[in-house]
């Protein structure tokens, strides 16, 4: 491939490809978890749950994509195993099923977490002008912000 001239020094593409690369193991790591907990819901509040848990799993399938094509475009390769988005995350892993209200908590406390590497990776990205992917961070914070407030309206 021939080298990239977008107006980033390299080395500011890859500092802000790696600030990605955490982004995505910990989104992807929340998509996991929260198709984990839609299939495992069970109690009082199921449907509702369920349901929720769908949309937003469905909302993140599509939100790796893109900071994986962030990542490419910035001519880095893209993590893509259980292995490497376990080594990058900041999500800890579930092991048992939590109750439909421990899941609650424990989703608002991962979309949170999403939310502070969001500001890390803004901060790199902002620092180095890169639009494209403050634009990309911005958005995704402000997602989660929402999908957190909205959990924690649950409880």
């Amino acid at each position: 491939m021939s080298e990239i001239n977008i107006g980033i020094p390299q080395d500011d593409m890859h500092k802000i490809a790696d600030g990605l690369k955490h982004l995505l193991a910990d989104s992807y790591t929340l998509y996991l978890q929260t198709h984990n907990f839609h299939w495992n819901v069970t109690g009082p509040k199921f449907r509702d749950l369920h349901l929720m848990f769908e949309e937003h799993y469905n909302e993140l399938a599509l939100a790796v994509d893109e900071i994986a094509e962030r990542i490419r475009t910035l001519g880095v390769v893209a993590p893509g195993t259980y292995k490497a988005f376990a080594g990058l995350s900041s999500i800890k892993e579930v092991e048992d099923i939590p109750s439909a209200d421990d899941m609650v908590r424990i989703l608002t406390a991962s979309h949170e977490t999403v939310v502070r590497t969001c500001r890390d990776v803004l901060k790199i990205a902002q620092d180095a002008d890169d639009e494209s992917t403050a634009a990309l961070v911005s958005d995704r914070m402000r997602i989660h912000e929402k999908t957190a407030w909205m959990l924690r309206s649950l409880l």
